[in-house]
């Protein structure tokens, strides 16, 4: 007798990270988006989800007087499954999730990998502001799966007009093409002038070895996206300046030292 396949798990958004002593009224939610696969039913990873939760934390600590709820979703599966873009409906799903629970307040999608690509892909959703995608994997990347289109069809850019937009991609990154995330920011930028990208250079895909610089600009401009906060004037100027140049921003040593305190 044939084996019937189990149905997938339902996605989930979980309890909010660091809720300790927040206020209660919520102001906005970043739904961070762990990385996955191109192609894969297998449960959701848990490695992919812990490596989200130091950002996590820091941005629930960071926001905590401003009202910020931060969640990392849980996915149904690990794979993006082509035509299916499993993990970008989950996070459309999880948007739709934010509205039910806290009521009309600004979301920012925030992803990692294929997470990046998610959120870029969701960020058309009529609750999200700002999507920030860091080393997304973008069609044509590196993966230990080929590709079976010699000629993906380009991520689509037109849906992102009227948000904040940042990516963050590393120099060295062996697994998604930081080129790849380059021509999307220029196809972007074109529809979409609040559209930004930083380099990290020498970095690889997990973007460890400036963890530190990382995480503070993720934070600036979360917080200036969703809450009102100033933008660091490196993000500020990355964000007005024109074609290349706002594009292949470097990402300074000790960025958001100054910030601190």
């Amino acid at each position: 007798m044939a084996q019937r396949a189990l149905p997938l798990p339902a996605a989930r958004l979980g309890r909010a990270v660091g809720t300790a002593g927040a206020p209660t009224a919520v102001s906005g939610v970043v739904l961070l988006l762990p990385d996955g696969e191109p192609a894969s039913h297998r449960r959701p990873s848990l490695l992919s989800h812990a490596f989200q939760l130091p950002l996590a934390r820091t941005l629930a600590r960071a926001g905590r007087t401003d009202g910020l709820a931060v969640h990392v979703v849980h996915y149904r599966c690990r794979g993006w499954n082509t035509a299916d873009a499993q993990l970008a409906a989950d996070a459309e799903w999880a948007a739709d999730e934010v509205a039910r629970r806290y009521g009309d307040v600004p979301v920012c999608l925030a992803g990692h990998g294929m997470g990046g690509r998610a959120a870029l892909r969701a960020g058309g959703h009529a609750a999200v502001n700002s999507v920030l995608a860091m080393a997304p994997w973008l069609p044509g990347s590196t993966t230990d799966q080929p590709n079976p289109n010699p000629e993906p069809e380009p991520e689509p850019v037109k849906h992102l007009r009227g948000r904040r937009v940042l990516l963050v991609h590393g120099t060295n990154d062996a697994r998604t093409d930081p080129e790849l995330s380059f021509q999307l920011a220029e196809r972007a930028k074109k529809t979409n002038r609040d559209t930004c990208r930083f380099e990290v250079h020498s970095d690889g895909h997990s973007l460890r070895q400036h963890r530190a610089e990382v995480t503070a600009l993720a934070t600036n401009f979360i917080r200036g996206s969703l809450l009102g906060h100033p933008y660091a004037r490196p993000v500020a100027d990355a964000l007005a300046a024109p074609p290349p140049l706002g594009l292949r921003m470097p990402l300074a040593a000790g960025f958001g030292r100054s910030l601190r305190g």
